[in-house]
């Protein structure tokens, strides 16, 4: 065994030594760690500095009870987190997610993941995520409006425009952003760039609604045609029916492909003529209803129990846009054996490792969430940069930005990929090109 691979193999012993129970970070960080062998054997500084067990422990973690009343005069209390993971390019960004599964292992591994997916984008902008295991499911906006600002009771301590800026992620959208800067300005005062994926009216972006599913289908187009191969014609597999895989739909359609699925938390819809995402848009985004709905307004739509991925149809291309691990090996296997050729994550970590094996077995091409779905952080990013010039852009020149970063993630990762002879495994090459940009930040600022 090689130096390199003792010294992996001690820092994940020391993960499981430490954090047993956080089995969703556990394996996010290891997926990572496996892959970076190649660039740690050419860069044995790093290893001499003991860099990864620096940028695998958070630079502060931050849990706090949340108070709220509800409509019927109750009290309860949730658990909120914030996890400062990495700030060595740049301020820390990353989502809040609202949601029953939050938990600091959970945290922690979207935070991780947030590191190499920000280091990809190219702007400077560092690690972090955070959260609460509240439901905003069924709650009133009063509901909403009050666990909103007593959270941000809390936050606002620790976050700023140049420290930390939150984000929206599952279970927090406009709604919920609205409070929360609401809540902040109240506290701090009115700081346009604390929070991004905010209301036009009050400093948010063109394109910031679109900007993961549109990037996730520039990722996926990019990846096709360096391939040789064109994404037009193609039919693809969608999971989720939530903002990713809504505007993943409309530009699939745009770029002449056709999306067969979407689905939500009880089944899926499958229509073989190909989905209406303003119809998928109207039934999740305004009436807030649930996906079955969908079936009874097109009559060529068969709604179904269950996992999408159990559905056994021929189709090209693959784009969980869900939830973590939504994608287990026995379903990689079926989406093997229906003649898939690509899969790309509009979710974070949909694919569990076995799955990802499978792909990489039947030689799937594969691009993982920190690349493929980065393009709502790049244009956080970019909201952010509007903020700060008092400007705001057209949707066309956001979306061009988007276009080009999402072309260019790919671009590091096939680079990364080739450098280090890895045979088209483009989840190693996007984890090294995403790595070694810290890296090199991280060493230049000595032991901090």
């Amino acid at each position: 065994m090689s130096n390199v691979k003792k010294y992996i193999n001690t820092i994940k012993n020391d993960i499981q030594r430490r954090d047993p129970n956080e089995i969703e970070f556990q394996e996010a960080v290891f997926a990572v760690l496996d892959s970076l062998e190649p660039t740690l054997t050419a860069n044995p500084q790093y290893v001499d500095d003991n860099l990864l067990a620096r940028l695998v422990e958070p630079e502060r973690v931050i849990q706090f009870r949340v108070p709220w009343e509800s409509d019927d005069g109750k009290f309860h209390v949730n658990r909120g987190f914030r996890v400062q993971f990495n700030s060595a390019i740049g301020p820390y960004k990353g989502g809040l997610r609202l949601h029953p599964t939050v938990n600091l292992s959970i945290v922690k591994f979207l935070g991780f993941e947030q590191i190499l997916k920000n280091s990809l984008t190219g702007l400077p902008i560092g690690g972090a995520k955070g959260g609460s295991d509240f439901d905003p499911k069924g709650k009133s906006d009063a509901e909403v409006m009050r666990f909103c600002q007593s959270f941000m009771t809390e936050l606002q301590r620790h976050i700023g425009p140049d420290l930390d800026i939150p984000a929206g992620d599952i279970g927090v959208g406009a709604r919920e952003i609205g409070y929360l800067f609401g809540a902040y300005k109240r506290l701090q005062g009115y700081q346009n760039g604390v929070l991004t994926g905010k209301g036009l009216t009050f400093g948010g972006s063109l394109a910031r609604t679109e900007a993961t599913g549109f990037g996730l289908l520039y990722y996926t187009n990019a990846m096709i045609k360096a391939q040789g191969d064109s994404l037009a014609g193609k039919t693809i597999k969608i999971s989720g029916a939530g903002n990713v895989a809504i505007y993943a739909t409309q530009k699939a359609e745009e770029l002449g492909a056709k999306v067969v699925t979407v689905s939500d938390s009880n089944g899926y819809i499958y229509d073989p003529h190909g989905i209406d995402y303003k119809i998928v848009k109207q039934i999740k985004e305004v009436e807030r209803g649930r996906i079955s709905e969908y079936a009874k307004r097109v009559s060529t739509a068969e709604y179904r129990e269950g996992s999408v991925w159990d559905l056994d149809i021929k189709y090209d291309v693959a784009l969980p846009c869900a939830t973590q691990n939504e994608i287990d090996q026995k379903q990689a296997e079926i989406i093997a054996r229906d003649g898939a050729k690509y899969i790309c994550e509009g979710a974070n970590m949909p694919s569990n490792a076995a799955a990802i094996n499978v792909y990489q077995e039947n030689g799937i091409l594969y691009g993982p969430g920190k690349a493929a779905n980065a393009g709502g952080v790049a244009v956080s990013a970019l909201e952010m940069s509007q903020n700060s010039e008092r400007l705001s852009w057209t949707f066309e020149k956001v979306d061009d930005y988007l276009k080009e970063i999402m072309e260019d993630i790919f671009a590091q990762s096939e680079a990364a990929d080739k450098k280090y002879h890895l045979d088209k495994n483009y989840q190693a090459g996007a984890n090294i090109a995403g790595f070694e940009k810290v890296a090199e930040a991280m060493t230049a600022q000595g032991l901090i």
